[in-house]
């Protein structure tokens, strides 16, 4: 009997030590992530406000950081991977949602229709992206160092009130613009008939897109809303079951 109580107490020590590891190493990657997505978006700052100093206008911006802004922002998609294996306690749609509809931004609309890329509303939501980021993945560097700074928090869950709504009007004021040289073009559009028997029109596709803003928004925005009394006021938000 002591044998096995022994043996059952070996196992253990055994799966805690493995759990430790996993999370020590979950922890150190994590570390180095956000480290690296602070950098590089500081990097995307940076290079903004000297295009900016050095030109004295907006224009040709775009593509002078393009390159740097794609690959960060691709990159990102790894946090839908860190949701779904669960290092991180995050919903892995609304993280994919995020994610990939910045993704659908970068790629779809401002890299693909050059001529909206001098918008004033793609510096806007660029801006607004921009500090979004530095400040967000700041805060889980220094939180997973035990050394968060007040007015990181503070910044995190109080920027967003004023930067999110205007990312939103950023991201549908250049969708709306993009709309008539899509029209024009028939880009990424299906037209009957053809081999496959579908019909697809991007034209629609991005009016669809612009009108799920009016039920995701809501949703995102107020969660974050919640996140910030928990956080800021100590509140304890009990989430509905839909």
């Amino acid at each position: 009997m002591a044998s096995s109580e022994e043996d059952g107490t070996v196992e253990e020590k055994e799966n805690n030590n493995k759990k430790r590891s996993k999370s020590a190493l979950a922890t150190a990657w994590l570390t180095f992530y956000n480290i690296a997505m602070t950098a590089g978006w500081l990097v995307l700052a940076i290079a903004m406000m000297r295009f900016y100093i050095q030109k004295g206008t907006h224009k040709g911006l775009y593509r002078s950081i393009a390159r740097t802004l794609k690959f960060f922002q691709t990159f990102a998609l790894v946090e839908v991977g860190h949701c779904a294996i669960g290092i991180v306690r995050t919903s892995v749609i609304v993280t994919g949602v995020q994610v990939c509809s910045r993704i659908f931004m970068v790629w779809f609309i401002t890299n693909s229709i050059r001529q909206i890329q001098n918008e004033e509303s793609v510096i806007l939501f660029l801006v607004v992206w921009t500090v979004t980021e530095i400040t967000r993945y700041s805060y889980y560097t220094f939180n997973l160092l035990h050394h968060l700074p007040y007015f990181i928090k503070w910044a995190r869950y109080n920027l967003f009130i004023v930067l999110y709504p205007l990312g939103v009007i950023g991201e549908l004021l250049t969708i709306y613009a993009a709309l008539p040289f899509v029209r024009r073009s028939g880009m990424y559009s299906m037209r009957l008939p053809n081999k496959y028997n579908v019909s697809f029109d991007y034209y629609y596709c991005l009016i669809v897109v612009m009108l799920s803003y009016i039920p995701l928004f809501p949703q995102l925005y107020f969660h974050m809303l919640r996140q910030r009394r928990r956080v800021l006021h100590g509140e304890v938000i009990v989430e509905k079951d839909d």
